[in-house]
């Protein structure tokens, strides 16, 4: 997976996680590495970082937690994602075929 689609992914999972309770980097660094992601502590920094720019997380000592912004964001990006799994999760047809 190409690295800016790789890092997208991972703000979703690090708001999804913060819609559920605060995040700290030594809790989401395993939790990415869980989920199949090649990431280092830097990276998973830099993207708290980001959202925290972008007003979704807001830093309070090591912790992060949702900003209401980021709990709009976080359910505009369900519903695009509730699209997109009914378009890509389908079966894929066999190169050349009709139908």
């Amino acid at each position: 997976m190409r690295a800016d689609v790789q890092n997208l992914f991972i703000g979703i999972h690090m708001l999804y996680h913060a819609h559920e309770k605060d995040l700290t980097l030594t809790e989401m660094l395993p939790e990415l590495e869980n989920l199949g992601y090649r990431v280092a502590e830097r990276e998973v920094k830099q993207e708290l970082e980001r959202l925290s720019q972008e007003n979704f997380l807001t830093a309070h000592g090591e912790a992060y937690s949702l900003t209401g912004t980021g709990i709009e964001e976080f359910k505009a990006i369900q519903d695009k994602l509730k699209v997109l799994c009914t378009e890509v999760l389908k079966p894929v047809k066999a190169a050349g075929a009709s139908g």
